[in-house]
């Protein structure tokens, strides 16, 4: 969930402070130094992705199955750091442009790229099924950019918030991630009972390029919802 975007009558002179913050700063770590409490949750919401992400190799490597809960149970995590963090900018009254810059790229880690990946180790491997998991976080990728680049335009409530999203927010994903939950739990993956849906080969030979799970369109429709202009989800 992205931080609050500075309005765009003050934006100019916030931005240009920002940078001249970062300008004046030299030193080692100058980066570090001037980190606020809400970028260091924020990047908590990163650090619970890439764990996400190294617990879904570390599954392929080994098969035990509880490096694919830690993979699965993750990006729950990184949900709380994703809320907490816009919560102590207001709290602390401190908010910055790297701060909003991070917020989305935390969010792209730990809501696109980790749910993905561990899509992938559950089974969805053949060449089409990563087709659909590349569009999923690609569409995440341009649903953060377009968010950045547009919020000022979305109408605004009396406390100044976005009245709706346009498209999915990228976090609904935890939705997809709470579905292959409950494959783990039944044993719907590969290497026990299988993928649900089976798999079909479109062309060529079994085994080959051609071969799909039929699942994996579920992740192309939520990356062409999250990327949709017309529909509008009502925020909280």
């Amino acid at each position: 969930m992205a931080r609050s975007k500075v309005s765009p009558v003050n934006g100019n002179n916030k931005h240009d402070s920002s940078l001249q913050q970062y300008n004046d700063t030299d030193g080692h770590f100058s980066l570090v130094r001037n980190f606020r409490l809400a970028d260091l949750v924020t990047i908590m919401n990163g650090v619970c992705g890439s764990f996400s992400i190294f617990s879904s190799a570390q599954y392929l490597l080994t098969n035990d199955d509880d490096y694919l809960l830690w993979a699965l149970g993750l990006p729950l995590a990184g949900l709380m750091f994703d809320f907490m963090d816009g919560k102590v900018a207001r709290w602390r009254k401190s908010s910055s442009m790297l701060g909003q810059e991070l917020d989305s790229l935390a969010d792209l880690v730990s809501f696109g790229v980790a749910p993905a990946v561990v899509a992938f180790a559950v089974g969805l491997r053949t060449y089409l099924d990563t087709v659909c998991l590349t569009g999923f976080i690609c569409c995440g990728l341009a649903r953060l950019a377009r968010f950045n680049a547009t919020v000022a335009l979305i109408p605004k409530d009396a406390a100044g918030k976005s009245r709706y999203f346009e498209g999915l927010p990228i976090p609904s994903s935890l939705g997809l991630v709470a579905i292959l939950s409950y494959w783990v739990r039944r044993g719907w993956v590969e290497g026990k009972q299988g993928i649900p849906g089976g798999l079909i080969t479109l062309w060529g030979t079994p085994g080959g390029r051609g071969d799909i799970h039929p699942v994996s369109v579920v992740f192309g429709l939520w990356a062409a919802a999250m990327v949709s202009k017309t529909l509008r989800v009502p925020k909280l």
